[in-house]
């Protein structure tokens, strides 16, 4: 009797969760047609499992180990690495997330099979902490950044996280290496969170082990010094991103194809390359920038105009900051819309073209000066004004991110 009694109790509860599962899809699917595929995003990528912050644990770099700090006028991007770094692994065998740990900087070690070396199975996000004129460390937007990277595991077969709690295990990495964020507001510190596929097998499949981890650096202006504007070739022979392709992820796939381009340009006396696309010669982006175009229309009003986010860019946080910087000044229309070389050219000869200039983490926002394209040397007059308006908008995201004032954007480190 005892047995009968037991095996129907089971019974109910199989019945019972296989009802609970079936309306929590119902209302899952609910809430998808409601939001629409692209609001829906953001909750699609949120995983169930994640590592967790709490469980971050810290070993300091011994004396021997730790670096000499360089100079803050001699820094440049990317050479210069702090004393620690945050390692996260990934073993789907394993039950997924481990534990985070911060550890005294140090190199990989993969197998020669593993899934990144041999299909890019990687993707990266490079975000900024700033020292403010109080003393305070910021870090701006990090939330936007980690939405971002989330998109990018989902497209590539890695596993997703919560975001919010690699920022608090970032952040902790800040404070521990917090003597390297430059006492300067020409500088700041990198941050690169970084996310590979592990798996020491052939094959182009799914990689079941992964390894997060983030390192930093401390960094000065990204162009060099009496560089600040730059020059641009548009050849549209070659391509940077397609429709249904990851030109709008942080993937390295995405820039190891366009070195050969970027060195074409430098051998024409250009410091980047304006990315053209399609049989209109679309502009999409500059470089690693997103580009922004001032202009007056037919009707004389100030337009900013930069492309939509159509899956050919990288929707950029600064690009985004930007956006709502410039509607908050209210003297301009906004516009993201496909923009072409024919219409550059043709409001630079009718005088109606303002300024062209690009945006970044690492360039913040760096003017245009001039476009070689198609045998032509088209001039822009970006910095010609006395007051652009590349340069109330960089310096508003200045005064945002060294803390000149609180705003929501910039995150202080406790």
């Amino acid at each position: 009797m005892a047995i009968n009694t037991a095996q129907c109790a089971c019974r109910w509860i199989l019945s019972r969760q296989l009802k609970f599962k079936q309306a929590v899809r119902s209302c899952h699917l609910q809430t998808k047609q409601a939001l629409g595929p692209e609001e829906y995003k953001q909750y699609e990528d949120e995983s169930e499992f994640t590592f967790k912050f709490s469980e971050l644990t810290t070993t300091l770099a011994e004396p021997n180990q730790l670096r000499s700090k360089p100079d803050v006028s001699e820094l440049k991007f990317g050479q210069v690495f702090t004393d620690h770094m945050l390692k996260i692994f990934y073993h789907e065998a394993l039950g997924g997330w481990q534990k985070p740990a911060i550890i005294p900087f140090e190199n990989i070690s993969l197998h020669p099979a593993a899934k990144v070396l041999h299909y890019a199975i990687e993707l990266f996000e490079g975000l900024k902490a700033y020292r403010g004129v109080d003393g305070k460390i910021r870090v701006f937007r990090p939330d936007l950044n980690m939405n971002r990277m989330n998109l990018s595991a989902k497209g590539t077969g890695l596993p997703t996280f919560d975001g919010m709690e690699l920022i608090k295990c970032m952040n902790r990495l800040i404070q521990v290496d917090q003597e390297w964020v430059p006492h300067s507001e020409a500088s700041s510190l990198y941050i690169r969170p970084t996310l590979i596929g592990i798996d020491g097998t052939l094959g182009v499949a799914k990689s079941n082990s992964a390894l997060l981890y983030t390192i930093l650096c401390p960094v000065g202006a990204y162009f060099d010094k009496g560089n600040e504007s730059v020059s641009l070739l548009a050849d549209p022979t070659y391509t940077r991103a397609w429709p249904g392709g990851c030109g709008d992820r942080k993937m390295g796939s995405n820039y190891g194809p366009t070195i050969r381009v970027q060195s074409k340009a430098v051998r024409k006396g250009c410091q980047q390359v304006l990315w053209l696309y399609g049989e209109d010669h679309q502009i999409t982006e500059v470089g690693t920038m997103n580009i922004f175009m001032l202009y007056v229309n037919e009707q004389g009003e100030k337009v900013l105009a930069t492309p939509p986010l159509n899956g050919l860019i990288l929707p950029g946080v600064t690009r985004q900051s930007i956006i709502e910087l410039a509607q908050e000044l209210g003297n301009m229309q906004i516009q993201q819309r496909t923009i072409t070389m024919n219409e550059v050219v043709r409001l630079q000869q009718e005088n109606r073209l303002l300024e062209l200039f690009g945006s970044g983490t690492a360039c913040v926002v760096s003017p245009i000066s001039s476009i070689d394209y198609l045998g032509s040397s088209i001039q822009i007059p970006t910095t010609q004004h006395s007051k652009p308006l590349y340069e109330t908008l960089r310096n508003r995201l200045s005064a945002i991110q060294y803390g000149h004032f609180e705003h929501p954007w910039a995150i202080p480190i406790e």
